[in-house]
């Protein structure tokens, strides 16, 4: 070979590699597993869009809605966000079964806040098994903050036992002599409320406490555990319930003429889904915990933030109930997520989607003010900050401090 040629394949092997070490180099930044590829990612749902607790169906309409608009501004990265959300009518055994549609059939990247207290613990093993991510989900179950034996499953909201406890220092704080009644899901959500409630509460919890009943998410109503608690002599009551017993045990309140002072747990505490179905009247004086901004609350009805939730519900969800706070949660979360998957980039394995997840510290446009979303590698908790407020029959009103870290 002269020096000519020599020079020449010298050349054209130093472009070989130059171009070889390119492509590997945009091949080792693509990484994925099964549900994402350069064009499209798949996220599955499940969501109680029939039985006793479908007035959540509509959060998962609203991260429906919400991805529409992100696909609609291009995606994330380029790519396209597939939501398969699937119902279960609130029964653990149909999650089940969902859960391994989406996972085995539909083979989805990860799980997105599915609903429930019952459904997500149906399948809490079984994702982590799997070592599919169950994110963000849509129930305040102290369980799902456990990264040390459940790494795959991360919660959203603020936590049942924590929550609670801020309601039983109230009750401590502006009365100390309370006869208090309870009535409570028999279930690990109910259950999960009720030892927070009674924690914060602490030696004074058997004395303070003079009723306590149960109910099934299958029984038609709970008139008679509600005659039972009034008769007990309790003038403080502390609700825990899902929306269509919540309206059910407002109702039945006025009917019997029981006025105690009433702590109605947060997951139930929706204007539109709730209380307007319950009667505005029937619901003045109703004590809850919030984080998110009430819609129907006229303080939060104006500046930037509101007014791009106003044009995603007009534009995106337009089926959806301007008063009704799940659609706000939906939103929020699917904000929440949105993040997660910025931060993954061209990475979006299962173990890096977990690992942004655990990388959090931001706020969000209808948190209220004071209120952030921040995890870590040991905080699986993403919001831990509420304040109290009461409805005055119109508008929810908060008082006093935000608690929480």
């Amino acid at each position: 070979m002269n020096r000519r040629h020599w020079i020449l394949a010298s050349k054209l092997t130093l472009t070989s590699l130059a171009v070889a070490a390119l492509s590997n180099t945009a091949l080792a930044q693509k990484k994925y597993d099964t549900g994402a590829t350069d064009k499209e990612i798949k996220i599955g749902g499940i969501s109680p869009y029939s039985g006793p607790a479908s007035a959540y169906g509509a959060i998962g309409k609203a991260i429906g809605a919400y991805f529409d608009k992100v696909n609609a501004e291009g995606g994330i990265n380029g790519r396209k966000l597939k939501w398969i959300s699937l119902d279960d009518g609130y029964n653990p055994a149909k999650t089940v079964e969902q859960a391994r549609k989406l996972v085995e059939e539909d083979e989805v990247l990860f799980v997105f806040n599915t609903l429930g207290t019952p459904p997500n613990t149906a399948i809490h093993k079984y994702m982590n098994t799997k070592k599919v991510p169950q994110l963000f989900v849509a129930t305040g179950a102290t369980k799902w903050g456990d990264p040390k034996n459940f790494p795959w499953t991360m919660g959203w909201q603020p936590n049942y036992q924590s929550e609670a406890k801020v309601f039983a220092l109230n009750i401590l704080e502006t009365k100390p002599n309370a006869k208090i009644a309870v009535i409570y899901q028999n279930d690990d959500y109910g259950k999960d409320y009720l030892k927070g409630f009674e924690d914060g509460l602490g030696d004074k919890a058997k004395t303070m406490i003079v009723s306590k009943v149960s109910f099934e998410i299958t029984d038609p109503t709970i008139d008679s555990q509600l005659v039972t608690l009034k008769n007990s002599g309790a003038d403080t009551f502390f609700n825990i319930t899902t929306p269509k017993f919540a309206a059910m045990a407002i109702k039945k309140l006025a009917e019997i003429g029981w006025k105690p002072t009433h702590y109605l747990n947060s997951v139930s505490a929706s204007v539109g889904a709730v209380l307007i179905p319950a009667g505005l009247d029937n619901s003045a004086g109703i004590i809850t915990a919030a984080y998110l901004k009430d819609p129907t609350d006229p303080q939060f009805q104006k500046g930037p933030e509101w007014d791009d939730w106003l044009a995603w519900m007009k534009k995106y969800n337009p089926n959806g109930d301007l008063k009704d706070a799940n659609n706000v949660y939906g939103y929020t979360a699917a904000q929440g997520l949105v993040q997660v998957l910025k931060q993954a980039g061209d990475n979006l394995t299962r173990e890096n989607i977990m690992k942004q997840a655990a990388s959090l510290d931001m706020t969000l446009p209808m948190l209220l003010p004071g209120v952030n979303v921040k995890t870590g590698p040991d905080d699986f908790y993403p919001i831990e900050r509420e304040q109290l407020m009461k409805f005055d029959g119109k508008n929810w009103q908060l008082f006093g401090k935000v608690y929480g870290r």
